[in-house]
């Protein structure tokens, strides 16, 4: 029998190549991997950080939903969906919409009723204090990379993980997020969608593991709702070291939903 397609849904802050190391060592048990970025954002990082497109700074999250939607269904509609942070809120939309055979939100943005801890302010602040965010293209700093992003990478590594992964992105997203509580809502009491499992690294600084423990208990009984907390992580578990142990947890456990 053959395996069903994985698609990645990727956060703000980087694109589509935050995935390889999970597509590489998923690839290697058999899956096909799809990892599209976010419109616009399909581009070495190389080009993105030295000359954005400006087209990016009118996506919000109604297009980037609406973006992923539209794979998934090039895929037939019921792939294996994996989001990160703002993608682990994208995949819980395209699981309301009944889209995916399993699905996994690692550090998953808040839906709507899931409100936001201190730490979460904190690390939005640098987007939301700039003048006019929501029509502006935004690239995140590397101070702030290493506190808020990425704090469970060696310093001495840090650098070289801000070059190889970050890229600018739209304040459109942050400013929908707070302002537009239609595009940031899931539907809890579904009952007739795929399992879902959430995860959260417990030193995360961007999303407060209570945040993801906050989330999974609006879920309403019934459909397999899963969550696991990866302790001393932080908001990068899935590219910082020890990154292989959140991959074959995400996968044994989609593994086992899907037997």
């Amino acid at each position: 029998m053959s395996k069903p397609p994985i698609l990645f849904v990727h956060g703000a802050w980087v694109n589509g190549r935050c995935w390889d190391s999970f597509r590489g060592r998923y690839a290697a048990r058999g899956y096909t991997c799809h990892a599209p970025s976010w419109p616009h954002d399909e581009r070495p990082v190389e080009e993105l950080r030295a000359s954005p497109d400006p087209a990016l700074a009118g996506v919000g999250i109604g297009e980037i939903v609406a973006h992923y939607k539209a794979k998934a269904e090039e895929l037939g509609g019921k792939p294996i969906l994996i989001g990160h942070s703002f993608g682990g809120l994208f995949v819980q939309r395209l699981v309301s919409m009944g889209l995916g055979c399993a699905a996994v939100a690692i550090d998953s943005a808040p839906p709507f009723g899931v409100l936001p801890s201190f730490d979460a302010l904190r690390a939005a602040f640098p987007v939301i204090k700039v003048p006019g965010h929501w029509k502006k293209v935004l690239t995140m700093s590397e101070d702030d990379f290493g506190a808020t992003f990425a704090n469970g990478v060696p310093p001495e590594e840090r650098a070289a993980a801000y070059a190889q992964y970050v890229v600018p992105t739209p304040g459109r997203v942050y400013a929908q997020a707070t302002w537009s509580p239609k595009l940031v809502k899931v539907d809890f009491k579904k009952q007739d969608r795929c399992p879902l499992l959430l995860v959260a690294g417990g030193d995360d600084k961007t999303i407060s593991p209570s945040m993801n423990r906050a989330n999974h208990g609006k879920y309403a009984a019934g459909p397999v709702t899963d969550f696991h907390e990866f302790a001393g992580r932080s908001h990068f578990l899935i590219a910082e070291p020890g990154w292989e142990e959140v991959a074959d947890h995400v996968i044994d456990w989609v593994e086992a939903q899907l037997a």
